[in-house]
């Protein structure tokens, strides 16, 4: 399972899609009204949630991804094992079967040929 990933070219910013909303120069570049007392508390606090928001979801896909990268990791080791014992297998099976067959097709040669020569001498 890949994020989708786009790439804004002209703020040089990287966002996931549908679940980030906030990209870093939004943060950066926010203002908030002033009050006579200072900022809008719940302009800050709606804001500040937006962040949170933002932080939990990176974290959590940081965490599935290092998951995912890890059982991925996993899966490669394992299979360049296989693909190690196969072909370590092949090498045996190649290397014995050609002088084994060869071997073999000529013991039984011998034999047939024995069988045939000792046969005919016996019945004549």
């Amino acid at each position: 399972m890949f994020l989708s990933i786009i790439i804004n070219a002209r703020a040089g910013e990287i966002m996931y899609k549908d679940k980030i909303i906030l990209t870093p120069k939004e943060i950066l570049e926010k203002e908030f009204k002033i009050d006579a007392r200072g900022y809008r508390m719940q302009e800050v606090d709606k804001f500040l949630d937006l962040i949170i928001g933002d932080y939990n979801e990176f974290i959590s896909t940081i965490d599935r991804l290092e998951e995912e990268k890890e059982q991925l990791l996993n899966d490669i080791m394992r299979l360049k094992q296989e693909i190690r014992n196969v072909k370590t297998n092949l090498e045996v099976v190649k290397g014995k079967g050609e002088r084994e067959v060869t071997n073999v097709d000529i013991m039984r040669r011998i034999s047939q040929l024995e069988k045939y020569v000792y046969g005919i001498k016996n019945d004549e």
